[in-house]
């Protein structure tokens, strides 16, 4: 499946001229950007679609620790790709302007990455199951609220401390017309459902939905 290119999404900093078609994400098309895009079209490391799926097949690309299957899968916001040949780790990070970008990382931060929860369940036993934004699942005894985050480490496959969305807390914005933008939360109205930032001594309100809370 394909996209035609002046149909996709505005995070994606790849030119809206060129090609009629850009490969379409497997999943999560609305935040997500397919690894193909991320090697070939951003990074550069692929010239083709024919030299990414090899180096797939060779499993030479990692998604937060996992080799990648397929050259659609989507990468989220704070998801970790490794280059294993090279040793090079990328974060997918979000610019100031909303587009999606891919920073170095060192292999110390490359084990972890930062979600949000969207859902919480108590299961028998008393054990809580939360539920992320990115589609992980965690048996968790960390304290968390829906709307929080928490660090998730790969290689201990769990939550290891939480980042609560409260007043005073460091945020990002991942979507809507502020996304990519970085702030603290000045207050907070739980009946609206909105927050409101100070970005730069500048304050602007928006969804809480459309916040994480990071580090």
């Amino acid at each position: 499946m394909h996209l035609k290119r002046q149909k996709i999404p505005k995070k994606w900093p790849v030119p809206r001229k060129g090609t009629t078609y850009v490969v379409k994400p497997s999943f999560n098309l609305k935040n997500g950007i397919p690894i193909l895009v991320i090697l070939r079209d951003i990074l550069g490391i692929a010239q083709n679609k024919k030299e990414v799926k090899k180096a797939i097949h060779e499993k030479n690309i990692l998604l937060n620790n996992k080799p990648i299957i397929d050259e659609k899968h989507s990468a989220l916001l704070f998801d970790i790709i490794t280059i294993v040949p090279s040793k090079i780790n990328y974060k997918v990070e979000l610019s100031e302007n909303g587009k999606f970008k891919l920073d170095e990382v060192k292999e110390i931060e490359a084990s972890k990455k930062i979600s949000k929860i969207i859902n919480r369940k108590i299961l028998k036993g008393k054990k809580e199951q939360l539920n992320l934004i990115d589609g992980r699942n965690f048996i968790s005894t960390i304290k968390c609220n829906i709307n929080d985050s928490v660090l998730i480490d790969f290689r201990k496959k769990g939550a290891e401390k939480c980042f609560s969305l409260k007043e005073k807390s460091n945020v990002i914005v991942f979507e809507g017309k502020h996304a990519g933008k970085k702030g603290i939360v000045n207050k907070i109205n739980q009946e609206r459902k909105i927050a409101e930032l100070d970005i730069q001594g500048k304050k602007i309100n928006v969804l809480i939905k459309q916040l994480m809370a990071i580090e």
